[in-house]
Order: C-alpha cells, then sequence, then structure tokens
C-alpha cells in the first residue's frame, strides 16, 4: 500500500497579505524558508522513498530544502500546480470586490475550474499510488490543489483550509481513499 503525504508549500509574502497566488511564481519569504526547514527536520526522521513537487517557485523551494535535508532529489510535475486564478491573480479580496463588487465569484474571470483541478491532481495520485506500491511518497504541491483533491478523495473527512508546510497523510485501501494525518504542522511548534 502507497502512503502519499500532501505537503502545502511554505508561506509567501502573498499569503500574508491575502493576495491571490495562482499560477504566479512566486517565492517563499522568510518564514516560509524556516518552515520548510523544520518540516525537513521532522521527515528526516522517517523514511520516504520519492518526493515530487509542482514546478511554481513556492512549492519547488520548499521541495528543496526537504529534499536536502532527507536525500532526496525532486521529480517536477505539471499536475501539481496551482489552481490558475486568472484575472483575479494578485488581487486581495477588497480589490476583487471594488474592482468586479460582491458577485465577482459568478464572474467569468479566467479562473480554472474545480473539476479541473481535481481531474488533474487525481490522474496524479492515482499514476503515483500505481507506479510506488508500497512506498511513502511526499508531494509538494498547492493549497486550493491539496483541498480540492483532498474533498474529492475523502468526502466523508471533515477538511478546513491547509496550512502552509502542512502535512496531510492518505493512503488508498481497498479502492478507497483514506486520511490517517491531517492539516498537521506540530513541526513548526518544534515537535519533531
Amino acid at each position: 500500500m502507497t502512503t502519499i503525504a500532501l505537503i502545502r508549500h511554505g508561506s509567501t509574502s502573498w499569503n500574508k497579505e491575502g493576495r491571490a497566488q495562482g499560477s504566479s511564481d512566486i517565492s517563499l519569504d522568510e518564514d516560509g524558508i524556516q518552515q520548510a526547514k523544520h518540516l525537513g527536520i521532522r521527515l528526516g526522521s522517517e523514511k520516504w522513498n520519492h518526493i515530487y513537487s509542482s514546478r511554481l517557485a513556492r512549492a519547488h523551494q520548499t521541495a528543496v530544502i526537504i529534499g536536502n535535508a532527507i536525500g532526496l532529489e525532486i521529480q517536477i510535475d505539471d499536475r501539481l500546480k496551482e489552481r490558475s486564478g486568472g484575472q483575479i491573480e494578485g488581487t486581495t479580496e477588497q480589490e476583487r470586490l471594488n474592482k468586479w463588487g460582491t458577485d465577482w465569484r459568478d464572474l467569468d474571470l479566467g479562473i480554472e475550474s474545480i473539476e479541473d483541478v481535481q481531474k488533474r491532481g487525481n490522474e496524479f495520485l492515482e499514476e503515483i499510488n500505481r507506479k510506488h506500491p508500497g512506498e511513502k511518497i511526499l508531494v509538494v504541491s498547492h493549497g486550493a490543489l491539496i483541498q480540492y483533491n483532498f474533498n474529492n478523495l475523502v468526502p466523508d473527512y471533515p477538511s478546513k483550509h491547509f496550512d502552509n508546510t502542512s502535512i496531510t497523510i492518505l493512503k488508498k485501501i481497498e479502492n478507497k481513499w483514506t486520511c490517517e494525518l491531517h492539516n498537521c504542522t506540530k513541526h513548526l511548534e518544534g515537535i519533531y
């Protein structure tokens, strides 16, 4: 049985400003680098076989820091990129309200559909599950991609927003995905 750990990237300045990042290529801020280092220390005491990452800087930087800590090379997969935000990328909620009004979510602003995000995420996870039977796989990606795919794969699990550098562990048992750990950030409190 394959163990898949979904990891959200470390924090960025846009996270702190409440800006929609989407496919914009934003780097980690200093806090994000430290968060990734703490997660690398935590994962260093465990055995992991592979690490996959989105190509976007914030996820890739997180993966490199973790990979260096545990001795794994990063494998890039473009299906792990964040949901494209279209015209809202780089804007805050207030800026969206000012520009498009309270119904901005109902407008066609070029935002990638949830279904498309789930489709590419699910294809990736199913492929990894088949390709690496019995192995432990780290997957560094983005909040919306993780959230929408988690909700799709484990619909009965009460889920919330995924925190920066949180780790969520999934396994597929008898054709059904299960969650063994959800949104865990104990490494940010120095608990390894």
